[in-house]
């Protein structure tokens, strides 16, 4: 079968990824499919890259077959996957859950890559913040696809290949300037399959995220912890003997540590900001009641339970502002 490219980045990585399609030829003999960290917010990203490529740029289509010569971009919002049928393949598109609080998210369309093309595929992590992209490296390199890395030092925004770098058997790092003829020299190079049996995991998560499974499927590659679902409010398994540390919930959702601190950081300040507007309200609630009061001890109550609301909404502002400055950006 054909050999595949998938490539994911983020923060960064727009810039990276036109210079890699302006360095490949007209007649590049492979599909590419490119996920960014766009969102849900429109997005120009196909007509950005056309401008650079020789090859067709576009965004993927629902159950379009994923032929040589192309470049299919994960539209807002939708997540970027490969499905396949016999010796065809086809792009998958998913309002799934989000993965890394992404969608589209790299790691399920590396790990859809990993589990319909084994060693045709072909997958690069670029630019970008944190490490989406980490684990889906993990499954192409099981299955014996070969994985592709920016240069952390070249990047934008180094997160994403740094930690790629740390946490997958990477089999080539290259500048920005090099991937393109790279990904030409790998199309003539043979993969051989890995002598182990496909990893249960990948084929679980990939139910997850398609499906869905029975929580019993992610008792087999998990354990339940006290955590939930910044996502969903759901139940959380810790991912056994994962690295990077990463959790999934029984709806779908997934998480490695890294994203689920900053999502816990966000929650936490949200709370907080809601807990001085509280002291907000209630500070000027009283003192509207010691206003019409005027006089009297109850009055005099009201005007302290003001000043003490003002006070303690003060010291909550402290206390974010202090907060922020120990979380790591």
């Amino acid at each position: 079968m054909q050999k595949i490219v998938v490539i994911g980045g983020s923060a960064g990585s727009i810039d990276a990824l036109k210079v890699i399609l302006n360095g490949l030829p007209p007649d590049f003999p492979a599909a590419v499919l490119v996920v960014v960290h766009v969102g849900a917010r429109h997005s120009v990203l196909p007509s950005l890259l056309s401008r650079s490529a020789s090859l067709p740029v576009r965004h993927a289509a629902q159950g379009e077959l994923i032929v040589p010569g192309e470049v299919l971009v994960a539209p807002p919002d939708l997540h970027l996957t490969v499905a396949v049928d016999g010796e065809r393949r086809f792009a998958q598109l998913s309002r799934g859950p989000k993965e890394n609080h992404a969608r589209p998210a790299i790691d399920p369309l590396f790990r859809s890559a990993a589990a319909a093309c084994g060693t045709d595929a072909i997958a690069v992590v670029l630019s970008g913040f944190l490490d989406d992209g980490s684990v889906g490296l993990q499954a192409i390199k099981a299955r014996g696809g070969v994985a592709v890395v920016q240069d952390p030092q070249d990047a934008e925004v180094p997160d994403m290949p740094a930690n790629a770098l740390q946490h997958a058997a990477v089999d080539l790092v290259r500048r920005t300037a090099d991937i393109a003829s790279t990904l030409v020299a790998l199309l003539q190079r043979e993969q051989v399959a890995p002598d182990n049996e496909p990893q249960d995991w990948i084929a679980v998560e990939n139910r997850m995220f398609d499906e869905g499974a029975a929580m019993k499927e992610l008792d087999q590659i998990g354990s339940r912890t006290a955590l939930t679902c910044p996502e969903c409010g759901g139940a959380i398994w810790e991912i056994r003997h994962a690295q990077p540390l990463r959790y999934r919930c029984h709806t779908g959702h997934a998480f490695t540590a890294r994203v689920l601190e900053a999502l816990q950081v966000g929650e936490a300040e949200e709370a907080l900001w809601a807990a001085v507007r509280a002291l907000h309200e209630q500070e000027q609630l009283y003192r509207e009641m010691h206003r019409k009061l005027q006089q009297g001890d109850a009055a005099v109550d009201y005007l302290h339970k003001a000043e003490q609301a003002a006070v303690h909404a003060q010291l909550l502002r402290d206390m974010i502002a202090t907060r922020m400055q120990n979380v790591p950006l």
